[in-house]
């Protein structure tokens, strides 16, 4: 199942939920290994069961799910149903360890109240029934709040959250999509805005929004911050749900003299009217004569992409990332390494 390594705390077995699989099988290829087999069953009921196909008794197992994206017509409770049953399927082989990848970390934006007292905390509550389950790791990618990892208990399971601004940045610079200015779209991404713009020796600039919580992927008002008249944007952020915030981002942007934008996001969830919206901003760009460009991660499979769309493949960085925790090597090390 895995391929010989030095000093691994247990052989490597690599297997898949039906909407992580493909992921899951470039992953694998970047490893030189192959899935173990495994079986998805969905009963007419609407019920689910998982079924490894293949011993993984004492193995360090690492099981692939896509929560969000266009993979099927399962929704993301579906998805994370199915992971559930997949993590309990490989506690009960008496797996060594179990490590859920899930690139992008559902209810990751539910990470609060905010302000409103009569509501659950589902980030958390996302947690507990992967440790119920029997997860001893969650592997995700720039999880939208750091506080999540807290959410953990320490002695059950842990988050290991892989940050990918210094690859990003990378591979922005070689495909000249970068920027004079880096901008946050709001104050609570400055922080990692920051470290985009310390990596590209850029200025940094933030959007602050004003929401109405009650009222879903609705932004009334964003503030600029910053200067960023006749200069090139490469505005950041991690998530890109309706693509609401991103068009009054641009919107805002060049109302204050920005010339051309880039946009860079870790999860582009994609959803509704988003491809649309942003198609009218490429529309626009040009035809009144500036460049739109938009980068999201492979975290999220889209296929089929307008022109102005560039897919950031992070397959590569997440094997290295699995070999390294194999090892009890350093991930921090993988991920502050300039090879894309």
């Amino acid at each position: 199942m895995s391929r010989a390594r030095k000093n691994p705390r247990a052989p490597v077995a690599l297997m898949a939920c039906e909407s992580g699989r493909s992921f899951a099988e470039s992953v694998a290829s970047h490893m030189g290994m192959k899935l173990v087999p495994s079986e998805e069953t969905w009963f007419a009921c609407g019920e689910g069961k998982f079924e490894i196909g293949a011993n993984v008794r004492g193995h360090d197992v690492y099981i692939f799910q896509s929560p969000a994206g266009p993979q099927d017509e399962r929704s993301i409770y579906d998805r994370f149903l199915m992971l559930l049953h997949a993590i309990e399927a490989a506690a009960l082989s008496d797996a060594q360890y179990v490590t859920a990848v899930v690139p992008y970390y559902p209810g990751a934006r539910q990470d609060k109240r905010k302000g409103r007292t009569r509501e659950g905390i589902s980030a958390g509550l996302f947690a507990r029934l992967m440790q119920s389950a029997g997860v001893d790791r969650v592997m995700t990618v720039e999880i939208h709040n750091d506080s999540i990892a807290g959410m953990f208990t320490p002695s059950l399971a842990h988050l290991e959250n892989v940050f990918l601004t210094r690859q990003l940045v990378s591979w922005l610079k070689a495909h000249k999509l970068t920027g004079d200015v880096v901008v946050s779209p709001d104050v609570g991404y400055l922080e990692r805005a920051r470290a985009y713009a310390e990596e590209l020796s850029a200025d940094l600039a933030a959007l602050s929004k004003e929401r109405d919580y009650s009222k879903p992927n609705q932004v009334f008002r964003s503030t600029l911050i910053g200067e960023v008249k006749d200069r090139d944007v490469l505005l950041v952020d991690d998530i890109v749900d309706t693509a609401g915030s991103v068009v009054s981002a641009i919107e805002e942007l060049k109302q204050q003299g920005a010339v051309n934008i880039n946009v860079a996001c870790v999860h582009p969830l994609m959803n509704g009217p988003a491809w649309e919206r942003l198609s009218e901003i490429s529309a626009r760009a040009e035809k009144e004569g500036w460049k739109f460009k938009m980068v999201g991660t492979s975290v999220i499979e889209h296929k089929d992409t307008p022109d102005w769309y560039y897919i950031f493949p992070i397959e590569s960085l997440i094997a290295r990332v699995l070999e390294k925790i194999n090892l009890r090597g350093s991930v921090t090390g993988v991920q502050n390494a300039l090879k894309g």
